[in-house]
């Protein structure tokens, strides 16, 4: 997530530089020829098409924008249950046996988040998992197609266990149980969003209707900008591509790209809130780096 106060115009510009130089390329060949071969440039109603697509573009934005939001929140609900699981397994496991088991829990809920963070971001995620739970525990969960769901489904059996040596009672069980419920609600809504791409008709026609008025726009300002079309018709075309690509970069917000959910830094939260919980040593919230939090 680019968290930067000023906008970076550069990186938009490397982002539409491509259609951005066809444009340009375009715009000059119309100035061109308007001053070799003189014509009458049609009036057209760019007023009238640039304010329709101003608006279909924004809707465009705000419907991407909205998907972005919603795996923000739904991160945001996985750091609260994930604070909530370690504050009941730190309280209703208090006997001194069950010490282990609840360490165990606390590391397999740090395993699980970035587990679902690399599925997320289609990254590796043994290497994330192996980085918390010995091979000995995960073995089973990395064997599974969703690893982060046979992480959480370890942890549930886990609590079973707890209850049936006497350390939780049948009460204590079903609140821990609603919380790992909460954690998979969350992690259903993420999948969503990931699996579930904006239809064809939100990714088609904005871009294809950018494009036919990116085509007509010099033609209809070379009579009124002259030599000055290419630079004019250039930056009134950045800017319709500039709302098309921010569009396309929060559409996806686990794309693991710049214009990301911060996901690693929550994910890194969660770690130091569960691992102070039980009084580990914990490591550094992650910080920036050239101005994106990942």
């Amino acid at each position: 997530m680019i968290i930067d106060r000023m906008p970076r115009v550069s990186q938009i510009v490397r982002e539409v530089w491509k259609p951005l130089l066809i444009l340009a390329i375009w715009d000059v060949a119309v100035t061109v020829v308007y001053y070799v071969l003189p014509f009458k440039a049609p009036s057209l109603p760019l007023t009238l098409f640039g304010s329709a697509l101003a608006l279909f573009l924004g809707f465009r934005s705000n419907s991407a924008y909205q998907r972005w939001w919603e795996g923000r929140v739904l991160w945001g609900s996985m750091i609260n249950a994930s604070r909530n699981l370690a504050r009941a397994v730190r309280n209703f496991l208090s006997a001194p046996d069950s010490a282990e088991l609840q360490r165990e829990i606390i590391l397999r809920q740090i395993a699980y988040v970035n587990a679902l963070r690399c599925q997320l971001r289609r990254t590796n995620v043994a290497e994330e998992v192996l980085r918390v739970l010995p091979a000995a525990d995960a073995r089973s969960a990395l064997a599974r197609t969703n690893v982060a769901n046979g992480l959480l489904d370890g942890t549930g059996r886990r609590v079973e266990q707890a209850r049936a040596r006497g350390w939780l009672d049948t009460i204590q069980q079903s609140q821990i149980e609603s919380v790992l419920i909460d954690i998979s609600n969350a992690q259903g809504g993420m999948e969503r969003l990931k699996n579930t791409p904006l239809p064809n008709q939100y990714r088609f026609f904005p871009t294809l209707f950018t494009h036919v008025f990116c085509i007509f726009l010099p033609i209809g300002l070379v009579e009124t900008l002259g030599y000055a079309t290419p630079l004019g018709s250039t930056i009134a075309g950045l800017m319709f591509l500039a709302v098309l690509a921010i569009g396309d970069d929060l559409v996806d917000p686990f794309a693991n790209t710049v214009h990301d959910v911060c996901v690693s830094a929550m994910c890194r939260t969660i770690e130091i809130d569960l691992l102070q919980a039980i009084g580990e040593p914990a490591p550094e919230p992650l910080t920036p780096v050239k101005g994106v939090l990942w």
